[in-house]
């Protein structure tokens, strides 16, 4: 019974590596088939550009997932720690979402190439994350002292106001 969890948490992320692997490989597929076989006559440089990024695109995230998702033994072999959560959010959830977009523009750029600019969320979102922690920073040093006096104040009134005996009002008839 020792372990379970690790146990558990180790084939969760196993099976959700392989999942991912699966992905990678049908898209890889499918826009070889399509874009390479069928479409063969409008196959230009910048369609190799495309499969160059996506595959960059892929194998980043993926083996940074792999490495997550990798189980740690004592030295007896015994398992210690069955991975990282695969389900939680964060820094693994955005390396979904990375897989997720490109898996998706990979197979959606066979009917146009317009598909491309898609990725443009990739970068838009950082920018997104990283403005609030710059304006977060910034905000801290110039506002922060006054911010700071004010609630300083608030939560010393507060504290009078609650150490002051209850007085309650009653009616007499």
């Amino acid at each position: 019974m020792a372990n379970q969890g690790a146990k558990k948490r180790k084939e969760e992320n196993s099976r959700h590596i392989t999942n991912l692997r699966r992905l990678i490989i049908a898209c890889n597929a499918i826009y070889f088939v399509f874009r390479m076989l069928i479409f063969h006559s409008s196959f230009t440089w910048k369609h190799w550009i495309g499969l160059g990024v996506t595959s960059a695109a892929y194998f980043l995230p993926y083996k940074q997932l792999d490495q997550m998702a990798n189980p740690s033994y004592t030295d007896d072999g015994e398992l210690l720690d069955g991975g990282f959560d695969m389900s939680t959010g964060g820094v693994c959830g955005y390396l979904h979402d990375i897989i997720y977009i490109t898996s998706f523009v990979q197979v959606a750029s066979i009917i146009s190439g317009k598909f491309w600019y898609i990725y443009l969320v990739i970068p838009a979102f950082g920018v997104y994350q990283c403005s609030g922690f710059i304006k977060q920073i910034f905000s801290r040093g110039s506002e922060g002292d006054v911010e700071d006096e004010k609630s300083r104040k608030k939560r010393e009134k507060l504290e009078k106001k609650a150490s002051r005996g209850k007085f309650v009002k009653q009616r007499t008839r």
